[in-house]
């Protein structure tokens, strides 16, 4: 890649998931060590993103030019293929001393693409060729959720950026792509991994961990069938429920699977994998209005008085339409009790029904629900 100039950098706001940490007390200093990992990004083979460096706050409030940022600059800004780091994969970015305290907001510096031969911020289709991923300026970036991790005095913390490609990518409706980052911090103390397979045949399956109907963490089965959910937070009793989805299959749920911190947590094994059946599909389809609303829209399932999410998709960023290609079969559910294989039964109530939920960046949410028992759902709008 030809070299970069120290263009005016973009700054993507982080949302934060960070708890639990040791309290700083404010006299000492610590350091901050960042890596990088990935979700799964549906439908591409390739999501690049050039990182410059990764800025932290003690003030949820603080703006891009306020005093007591802290920074962990890159010594060359890395271009970096999103979809090597799935499965548990981290990249190292860096570390930097920080003052022992409290921080509550951490931002993600890109560099836009420029007028070069190279591509800072591109992507590949699946089966398609190298597309530019159009970034927000940094007054349009907006991605401040505020949440907070603690830096102890001579205390080492480890966080973890999950960058969620596929929700990240908004398809324009003219064949370009833009990026709306969706970006999770993670402490890799308090945190635990979710490891299971599926069946080889059924490579490519994405694997959800969610709690109360919100994806926390996501994957894709490797061509082993493989498949490795971290870091995710202790879960404490409730557990995590993890849901594993592919086209043409069968939903599958296991519900209440615990995480404890620097553990594994076993779903299945290469010898007894999760074996996905095969499922007629159905399509449910909309608009989002308006479209600069930018939103997501989630397919979940209720299945023994829980919702799940078993598909996402965004609305292009043009026309605000939306389709999610959806499972007809009931799908297949078990506990979690620690013993192997899960068993696993079918809920025929909850066949070829789905609620959709629709998302603004902003956080406007909308819900309807559809039946695609008999035929595929179209015109299913939402306006915000």
């Amino acid at each position: 890649m030809k070299s970069t100039s120290r263009l005016a950098p973009l700054l993507l706001g982080s949302a934060l998931a960070l708890s639990g940490c040791n309290s700083g007390d404010g006299a000492g200093s610590g350091t901050l060590n960042v890596a990088l990992t990935d979700a799964p990004a549906c439908g591409y083979d390739h999501v690049h993103v050039t990182i410059d460096r990764v800025r932290v706050h003690a003030s949820s409030t603080a703006g891009d030019n306020a005093t007591g940022w802290h920074e962990v600059v890159l010594a060359t800004p890395r271009r970096i293929d999103l979809l090597t780091l799935t499965n548990g994969i981290l990249t190292e970015l860096g570390q930097t001393g920080l003052p022992a305290g409290r921080y509550q907001q951490v931002r993600l510096v890109l560099l836009p693409n420029d007028s070069g031969d190279a591509l800072r911020n591109s992507l590949v289709p699946t089966g398609g060729s190298e597309q530019a991923l159009a970034t927000p300026s940094a007054a349009q970036s907006g991605y401040k959720v505020v949440g907070d991790f603690n830096v102890g005095a001579n205390e080492i913390v480890d966080l973890v950026l999950d960058f969620d490609a596929c929700r990240s990518i908004v398809p324009k409706g003219n064949g370009g792509y833009a990026l709306k980052p969706v970006v999770t911090a993670t402490v890799q103390a308090i945190s635990g991994s979710i490891v299971g397979y599926v069946d080889p045949a059924d490579a490519g399956a994405t694997v959800y961990a969610e709690r109360n109907g919100q994806l926390v963490k996501g994957t894709v089965a490797d061509s082993s069938g493989r498949f490795v959910l971290a870091p995710v937070l202790q879960s404490g009793t409730a557990g995590y429920d993890v849901v594993i989805a592919r086209p043409g299959d069968t939903t599958t749920l296991v519900r209440g699977v615990p995480v404890v911190a620097t553990a594994t947590t076993t779903l299945s094994t290469s010898a007894a994998p999760f074996v996905l059946a095969d499922s007629p599909m159905r399509t449910a389809s909309g608009t989002v209005t308006p479209a600069s609303a930018e939103a997501s829209v989630e397919a979940l399932q209720a299945v023994s008085g829980g919702s799940y999410v078993t598909g996402i998709t965004n609305a292009t960023a043009t026309s605000g339409s939306y389709g999610l290609s959806l499972p007809t079969a009931a799908p297949l559910v078990g506990d979690y009790t620690g013993v192997l294989p899960v068993s696993l039964a079918p809920d025929a109530t909850a066949a070829g029904r789905y609620r959709l939920r629709a998302t603004t960046a902003a956080g406007a949410t909308q819900s309807t629900d559809v039946d695609l028992r008999a035929a595929d759902a179209t015109g299913i709008d939402f306006l915000f």
